[in-house]
């Protein structure tokens, strides 16, 4: 079994890094082939769907930075953990979440499964 603290990060990482190509590489590396992501507003499978999701999210936020909230909770090969998207020169967050995040035996990532504690009016 992985670390999955050191996978929470490496997952935030994915959604922070700006570079496509880059990104891309980091989703391979990270996902499984099939994994799945699923929040209220996505459900998507494979590494396409997941680079989609979070290209969209940047476009959306752009000037903002996703960061790890709290401790990373996990057990066997399930993580849980809240996450928020703060400005990236710093200020109060707009967003905060709660993911869990399945992983095989390898610590790829097979599945997120994402809740949305706050969101901006009109999001």
């Amino acid at each position: 079994m992985s670390d999955l603290t050191e996978v929470a990060g490496r997952y935030i990482a994915v959604w922070n890094e700006s570079d496509e190509g880059k990104r891309a590489a980091a989703i391979s590396d990270l996902f499984t082939a099939d994994a799945t992501y699923t929040d209220p507003l996505a459900d998507v499978q494979g590494h396409d769907g997941i680079g989609a999701v979070i290209a969209g999210a940047r476009e959306q936020f752009k000037g903002f930075e996703f960061k790890v909230l709290g401790e990373v909770d996990a057990n066997h090969n399930i993580a849980r953990f809240q996450w928020e998207l703060v400005p990236a020169g710093g200020g109060e967050n707009i967003v905060i979440g709660f993911d869990v995040v399945a992983t095989d035996d390898a610590g790829k990532i097979k599945g997120v499964y994402g809740f949305l504690d706050k969101v901006p009016a009109g999001a």
